[in-house]
């Protein structure tokens, strides 16, 4: 299966990528694990989103395109994918699909997780991250530390990250409803569109999506 994984900051599209794709058996490729690969492999589309990243501007879609476009070439993505991140804005969506064209394919599905904008806050703004190990992390509503301010695994100190406060939230969730929510009424043209509701533990909405793409039990 091709599909593209949607959703705010928040939803829980990576932990949910990782699950479909595990279950699907295709490759979970997320803009991240582009830049990252990119950049630290010195390849020459990674040079130029290093070069950007550095003098603090954006990363242009053409960069980013081209990434994912690779990407795509790879052997393991020939019988299908989850895009996780990309395309993150209408000139990226119009990208791929000619880019699919090109090839004789098409997306199965756009799988839109919704989540309502004060869970989303809630979510992302209750997160504190142990400063000695960043993967671990706690929340401070739903998984609460033993001890107020102190990892239960290392005993490190946790902390809010600045890109957690709720300010900075709600900024980024601005970002995501004028950039990338158009790309959701883009794909409804095209029938591609399913939307999962995002609420509860992440095993119910896997198979919320699993059941939406056919594959249920």
């Amino acid at each position: 299966m091709r599909i593209v994984l949607v959703g705010p900051p928040g939803a829980g599209k990576g932990t949910q990528a990782a699950y479909l794709a595990r279950n699907l058996e295709i490759p979970h490729i997320s803009t991240g694990d582009l830049f990252r690969a990119n950049i630290s492999q010195g390849t020459p589309l990674g040079v130029q989103a290093k070069s950007y990243m550095d003098a603090g501007n954006l990363v242009p879609d053409e960069v980013t395109i081209g990434m994912a476009e690779d990407r795509l070439e790879q052997a393991d993505a020939a019988g299908g994918f989850l895009l996780d991140g990309f395309p993150r804005n209408l000139k990226q969506a119009e990208a791929l699909d000619v880019y699919l064209k090109g090839k004789g394919i098409t997306l199965d599905a756009v799988l839109d997780l919704e989540v309502p904008e004060d869970e989303v806050v809630k979510r992302i703004a209750g997160r504190r991250i142990c400063r000695k190990n960043s993967a671990h992390v706690f929340h401070a509503e739903y998984s609460k530390p033993k001890a107020e301010g102190v990892c239960d695994v290392c005993g490190g100190e946790l902390y809010q990250r600045d890109d957690d406060h709720e300010d900075t939230v709600r900024k980024r969730l601005e970002v995501y409803h004028s950039e990338t929510e158009p790309i959701i009424d883009y794909y409804k043209a095209q029938e591609l569109v399913v939307t999962i509701p995002a609420l509860g533990k992440v095993e119910e909405v896997t198979r919320r999506a699993m059941s939406a793409l056919g594959r249920g039990e």
